[in-house]
Order: C-alpha cells, then structure tokens, then sequence
C-alpha cells in the first residue's frame, strides 16, 4: 500500500488505499487470541453505509479532517479502502515534508467475525461486517499492525480494535519558493542613485 502526497498552496493533499481487503495480515492479536486476519470484499463499503460521517486523525489522537467538512473522502473501490483529503494541518504538513509520515490506520467497532481453525497455522479470522469511525495517519507513533484497546463510550465499556500499517509514502511539494531578489533590487536601486 502506498500514500501519495503533495503540498500545494491549499494544503496537503494525500490519498492511497488504507487496507485492501482478501488478503491475510501479519499475525495479530484480538480479543479472541493470536490470528491471521482477513477483511472480506465489501465490509468497508457497509461499514461506510453505517455511519454519517468518518473522522481524519492523527495517531488516533486529534482530528484533522473529515468525510462531513468536505475535506475527506473514503470509500471501498475494487482494489479497496481508499481515502483522499485536504489537510491544513501545520504539523502534519511539516511530518509530510520531513519524511515522518509513517502509515494508515483504522478502527473497528462491533466486530463481526469468523474464525477458521487450520493445522499447524494460526487461526484465521474472518471480518465480515464492523462499524468504523475513523481512520488514521500515522506521524508520531511508529505504526503497530494491530492493538486491541478498551474504551468507555456512552458509560458502558466498547472494545474497539485498531489495525495500523506502514506504507510506501511519495511526497512533492509543489509549493512555490519565494526568491530573494533583494540582493538584485538593492543593486538597481543604487543604479538608480547615480
């Protein structure tokens, strides 16, 4: 998976595929112990279906952009779950052009699954159908390809599982860069003089 950047004079506009579902993952632990884990075709797409409007974050911590202010998309396509967005975000910004951006992120909530039990291979589980919220660029935090945490919502206690990856991350800064043509205004000036 890759993301593509680049910083124009409105911002950074980055877009890539955040999980391409039917593939297996990288060993991980969920609440029902250590799997390898596939997203079925279309979950994202239901999941999108659930909810009015997706949060942008940054390592799952503050939102920088979303699906109802205009300034994200996210849907499943034939490849799967991309996401496209305008950030003004200063600090991300400045991560995209240092090279700090690291990878994509997003969260499951009320998870639906099944698991397969295979000989001498880690259980294999499969995501049939969740609810999520948001999705995550990842510029502090080194990415995790998953985490299980607790979270109190509405007084009682939400399992919600986070799945993080690295990708490849191509930026171009397609800022304009301000010339200093002091130095020659100066010396016109004192041609001037004369």
């Amino acid at each position: 998976m890759t993301i593509k950047a680049e910083i124009r004079a409105d911002g950074l506009h980055i877009s890539g595929y955040v999980n391409v579902p039917g593939r297996e993952s990288r060993p991980v632990i969920t609440p029902r112990g250590k799997v390898v884990e596939v997203i079925e075709q279309r979950a994202f797409q239901r999941a999108l279906q659930k909810v009015d409007n997706i949060d942008l974050m940054v390592d799952h911590e503050r939102k920088i952009a979303s699906t109802k202010e205009g300034n994200l998309k996210v849907y499943e396509d034939e490849i799967g779950l991309r996401a496209e967005a305008v950030i003004t975000d200063e600090e991300v910004i400045q991560g995209a052009r240092q090279g700090k951006l690291k990878g994509w992120s997003f969260n499951m909530l009320k998870v639906v699954d099944e698991i397969e039990e295979r000989a001498g291979k880690l259980p294999l589980r499969r995501v049939k159908d969740f609810i999520m919220t948001e999705i995550t660029l990842a510029l502090r935090k080194m990415p995790v390809y998953s985490a299980t945490s607790i979270e109190i919502r509405a007084e009682e206690e939400e399992e919600v599982e986070i799945r993080t990856s690295e990708c490849e991350i191509t930026v171009k800064d397609l800022t304009e860069k301000k010339i200093d043509y002091s130095e020659f205004e100066n010396k016109i000036n004192k041609l001037k003089e004369r």
